[in-house]
């Protein structure tokens, strides 16, 4: 009888290598207490969700109650982690200042803020574009953003450095005709996270952004997947699809972890190779 050779200690020490790694990933969010804004819905709440269930402690934002309360349940029964939830209204300085100091807890620190929270009011031509909605994107975008940076400094000092995520997106640099203010305003949120950069690198506080390309959270459900325009965003991503939240999670995960803890100033995109090509066409959308 010819007996197979055995490979037990080859397969249990490639197993023990596989776990040792996965708990050392874990051991790099484990912890960590972090606050994400726009935390009920799309990629903000992947990002509580990654986070959490890696053993962090999160704190998402928002301005609708039901929806926090919602996200945070879902997410502690599927993951058994307690996710937070406190009402925020980011371009109001008063709220995001008792925001902060609510996400901070009893010992005033934290370990990342992940500025998600953001929107587009009044697309459309220049030509017919309200100036009080395109102030009112500028507002929710930059301003909300800056008010993040600017009540979040003295808690990710406390800790001795942290991490700070500004969610950009393509549109920044990618051209998205008839976007109005949002392009503007993710352009100014990754020059913001240049520019916190150089300032508080002495506290050993760490600024980057993000800058995601069609990612398929709820907001963009409005777009027909047989439309033109779904169709003109897929046809330019060389990897043929669109994107996940859970991609971007994945990607805000590694930028609050101390794996990158000599990354600042940085902006990373996550879009399938889609700005290596042209921008979306929305022409139908606005009968163009």
């Amino acid at each position: 009888m010819v007996r197979a050779p055995r490979m037990t200690i080859p397969i249990v020490s490639h197993l023990r290598l596989l776990v040792l790694n996965y708990l050392d990933w874990i051991e790099k969010v484990s912890g960590m207490r972090v606050l994400i804004t726009g935390g009920g819905t799309g990629i903000g709440r992947a990002c509580a969700e990654s986070l959490a269930a890696n053993g962090a402690d999160v704190i998402i934002c928002g301005r609708t109650l039901e929806t926090l309360q919602l996200a945070s349940e879902e997410i502690h029964s599927k993951h058994s982690a307690k996710v937070e939830h406190v009402l925020c209204d980011v371009t109001n300085e008063e709220s995001v200042e008792e925001c902060l100091s609510k996400a901070a807890g009893t010992e005033k620190t934290l370990d990342g803020v992940v500025a998600n929270a953001g929107g587009a009011i009044g697309l459309g031509s220049y030509e017919d574009l309200d100036t009080d909605q395109y102030l009112d994107t500028l507002k929710l975008n930059v301003l909300g953003t800056m008010h993040c940076v600017k009540h979040s400094i003295s808690y990710l000092a406390n800790n001795e450095g942290g991490s700070f995520i500004g969610m950009s997106s393509i549109a920044s640099t990618l051209t998205h005709r008839y976007f109005g203010a949002y392009t503007v305003s993710k352009a100014g949120i990754e020059a913001m996270m240049k520019n916190a950069a150089d300032e508080f690198g002495h506290l050993k506080v760490r600024f980057n952004a993000v800058r995601p390309g069609f990612i398929a959270t709820e907001i963009m459900e409005v777009i027909p997947r047989d439309s033109e325009i779904f169709n003109s965003y897929v046809q330019n991503i060389p990897l043929g699809e669109v994107g996940k939240p859970s991609d971007v999670a994945s990607l805000v995960k590694f930028l609050l972890s101390s794996e990158s803890n000599w990354i600042t100033g940085q902006i990373f995109t996550i879009d399938g190779g889609h700005s290596l090509r042209a921008g979306p066409d929305y022409s139908e959308f606005f009968n163009i």
